[in-house]
């Protein structure tokens, strides 16, 4: 995708003022080929079918759904490790989908990715100042000197001792990968972090730390998050405003107390009905909404409402018709022809 002389200006807030991130009608499409040598083009995989949603500085967006719902391909576009099929995304006023790679690779210095599995995502060959290295070297900061005096840096914020320079990443446990993941996503001093399931590897006792320590760094540094994840848990307890997917489709997003509280779309009192109450007495009698069947595929999505074939609201309507995303309140919005709530239809 070449880049574009004059690209499009993101829109502003109600308030004036751009947002830091504005992901606008985002498409991403991935072709299914049939045979081993001349392969042919027999369909299309719909992971994100025109996505929108806009994140402020400093605040903390959760992107929330089931496995497949296009959620981490949302992310991977965000970072660019993943170019859009169509649409625009905005960081900083810049159109990420409109610039050359090469500029891409300079614009990561803004944003960063913290990948999910911190088995995987550090190189079990290179010690943790040569990962810790690679970002400053690759983008060509400071001398080599510098370089690990900014390595001993990151290291203190994530709470790891220096000694930890000249260790391999066996030689950690999950959460302390975790931790030099996170020091690598800081490395450039970014504005936008993307964080894919930063805790679903780790045990429950570790996952509060990583959080908290999420949570400090956020504040020190003004940092914006996009935290990818399936643990609503996880979500209510990061973020400001919450995002729920749904087979590619953005499906509601509102502040977290009204997801929590107030949901609007039958999807989403699913997701909040299924999660866990520590009390047994409570979980054994409590009303369960969650989805009921299978996902469909996303090489043949249902028509109208992608949610209808598992939906207990759904009627003839919802197969003939896309519902639009509409206004329930301040700064929450559903896509539903039948929702649990009236919308505020006098809202902007």
């Amino acid at each position: 995708m070449t880049e574009a002389s004059s690209p499009e200006e993101p829109p502003a807030a109600p308030n004036g003022a751009k947002p830091f991130l504005d992901v606008r009608n985002v498409v991403k499409e991935f072709p299914v080929t049939h045979g081993a040598v001349l392969q042919r083009r027999v369909g299309v995989v719909h992971a994100v079918s025109g996505v929108s949603f806009t994140v402020k500085s400093g605040e903390t967006l959760g992107l929330v759904g089931e496995s497949g719902c296009g959620k981490t391909t949302t992310g991977r576009m965000i970072v660019a490790l993943e170019r859009v099929t169509s649409g625009s995304i905005f960081i900083d006023g810049e159109d990420i989908a409109r610039m050359s790679m090469r500029r891409v690779r300079r614009k990561r210095r803004d944003m960063q990715m913290m990948f999910q599995d911190p088995y995987a995502s550090l190189d079990p060959r290179m010690r943790v100042v040569t990962i810790l290295r690679e970002p400053l070297a690759i983008q060509g900061i400071g001398t080599r000197p510098e370089q690990e005096e900014r390595v001993r840096d990151l290291l203190n914020d994530v709470g790891l001792a220096t000694s930890s320079m000249d260790r391999y990443p066996h030689e950690f446990s999950g959460g302390q990968r975790q931790r030099i993941g996170l020091a690598r996503a800081l490395a450039l001093h970014p504005k936008l972090i993307v964080a894919d399931e930063p805790v679903s590897a780790l045990d429950v006792s570790i996952r509060s730390q990583i959080l908290n320590l999420m949570n400090r760094l956020q504040t020190k540094y003004g940092l914006t998050y996009v935290i990818i994840s399936h643990d609503l848990s996880v979500v209510k307890y990061m973020a400001d405003r919450i995002g729920v997917m749904y087979l590619g489709k953005l499906v509601e997003i509102a502040g977290g107390e009204d997801i929590y509280a107030r949901p609007a779309h039958p999807y989403t009192n699913g997701l909040v009905s299924a999660i866990p109450i520590p009390d047994p007495d409570i979980e054994r009698h409590k009303q369960m909404d969650a989805p009921k069947g299978e996902i469909p595929s996303a090489i043949n999505p249902p028509s109208g409402c992608r949610f209808r074939t598992r939906c207990p609201r759904a009627q003839p309507l919802c197969g003939q018709v896309e519902p639009p995303l509409r206004a329930f309140g301040p700064d929450h919005l559903a896509a539903c022809h039948f929702p649990l709530r009236d919308p505020v239809e006098a809202a902007a």
